[in-house]
């Protein structure tokens, strides 16, 4: 009886399919379909605990951090580094957010959260072992679980960000380029608040603290300080560019590439010639074939690999990209980072999504848009086992069904073996 291997959505408890002689599924007893082990939905749950650590705010300001380490960081007012009132790098002017922070929240995260839930379930799954007689049920679980690891890694790479651009605003302090227009200093008396500085070399040249500001709004000056790096950068970049591979892995868009080869290993592994030695007979030499050989075809042409993909793909992953790089625009002529600091953040965010996006997914050109399998009940909370279930995934299959496949491999075998005495036969004969 024939096999059909179906992809595993819980790591090793699943089992193949069998199927009659007309190639349909045979209908399996109750409480034969695999299941989800408790072990292995809390480890899943204690993820999503993890990452929800982070306090909900749609202001996105420092009150955010992920688990207990951040936890102190959303209560510490930021480092005021001292500046000089001479400054022109923070000498602009206090103007209007032109995406506030409401509008990134929705951008960055409503939205992909969204458009992923959508192509998740509308999008066929690209994956070889699915054919149309694969049972719905097993489709839809399959979509539930990509939905599940999509979201997973989005949400990740967003907390990350939020816990290392907050973090690093306290501790680096950074004026931001529109400081003094927030400070309202004291100009007249900045001796008294004089730090630092060469005053007798360069006239009037101090180095102040914040303590100069007359600002009365706590938050806005507290804010001032907050310059390295760009949040608006790292959290659309962080969101966006998890959208990009996300819907590049899910459309099949990848840059075409040859695999590597080993030109010492093909040559190695070459097969022996079809020809025989050539024999020289009344001086003329003449080449002898092999009766059941022919000479062996030549190599395929790289370029025959692979074909370019259509450019209405390309658009898919491009517009997110390009909304990425619009908002951390506005935070230039915005007059609220210093080039370095959106520069930084940008790719902050666009690492911490790359680091996701390959933590719950296979590779983009090679994953056919597919996420991993779920961790084995061993492996749940610890390391070193997944290996071991593995195996033991295999082990399981050939117990349950993988001896129909080993009879047809013995008689695949015992066919290759009467060839192979029949061709040594007729070579002797002849």
């Amino acid at each position: 009886m024939p096999t059909q291997r179906h992809p595993s959505l819980l790591g090793a408890n699943w089992r193949p399919q069998l199927l009659n002689h007309n190639m349909r599924p045979l209908a399996m007893p109750s409480g034969s379909m695999p299941s989800i082990s408790k072990r292995v939905i809390a480890s899943y749950l204690l993820d999503w605990f993890i990452i929800m650590q982070v306090p909900p705010n749609t202001s996105l300001s420092r009150n955010n951090a992920i688990a207990a380490v951040g936890a102190g960081l959303w209560r510490v007012t930021p480092y005021h580094r001292p500046f000089t009132l001479t400054d022109p790098s923070i000498s602009f002017p206090y103007t209007h957010e032109t995406i506030s922070t409401a509008v990134l929240f929705v951008v960055s995260v409503v939205a992909p959260l969204i458009i992923i839930l959508v192509i998740t379930f509308i999008v066929p799954l690209r994956d070889p072992t699915l054919n149309t007689l694969t049972r719905k049920s097993l489709v839809w679980r399959r979509k539930l679980w990509e939905w599940h690891t999509a979201w997973l890694g989005l949400c990740l790479s967003l907390a990350l960000s939020l816990f290392f651009v907050q973090a690093m605003k306290n501790l680096f302090g950074r004026p931001r380029p529109d400081l003094l227009s927030r400070c309202d200093p004291d100009w007249e008396n900045q001796a008294n608040y004089a730090i630092g500085g060469f005053p007798q070399v360069l006239n009037g040249f101090y180095l102040v603290s914040s303590a100069i500001c007359r600002q009365t709004d706590k938050a806005r000056l507290d804010d001032g300080f907050s310059s390295f790096p760009s949040g608006h950068a790292t959290y659309s970049w962080a969101g966006m560019s998890y959208l990009a591979l996300f819907l590049s892995a899910k459309f099949g868009f990848s840059i075409p590439y040859l695999p590597m080869t080993s030109s010492s290993s093909s040559s190695s592994t070459a097969k022996p010639s079809a020809t025989a030695a050539p024999s020289t007979t009344n001086g003329r030499t003449q080449q002898q074939h092999h009766p059941l050989t022919s000479p062996s075809p030549p190599p395929p042409s790289p370029r025959s690999a692979t074909a370019a993909p259509p450019l209405l793909l390309l658009l898919l992953p491009l517009i997110p990209i390009c909304v990425a790089i619009y908002i951390t625009a506005t935070r230039f002529h915005d007059f609220r980072h210093h080039p370095a600091d959106i520069i930084f953040g940008a790719l902050l965010g666009l690492g911490l999504s790359l680091f996701t996006f390959r933590l719950y997914h296979l590779p983009v050109r090679r994953g056919g848009g597919a996420s991993w399998r779920a961790r084995s009940v061993q492996g749940a909370f610890g390391l070193g086992r997944e290996e071991e279930e593995r195996k033991k995934s295999d082990d399981d299959f050939v117990g349950a069904g993988g001896d129909v496949e080993m009879g047809n491999l013995d008689r695949e075998g015992r066919n290759g073996k009467a060839d192979e005495g029949a061709s040594s036969s007729l070579g002797a004969s002849r």
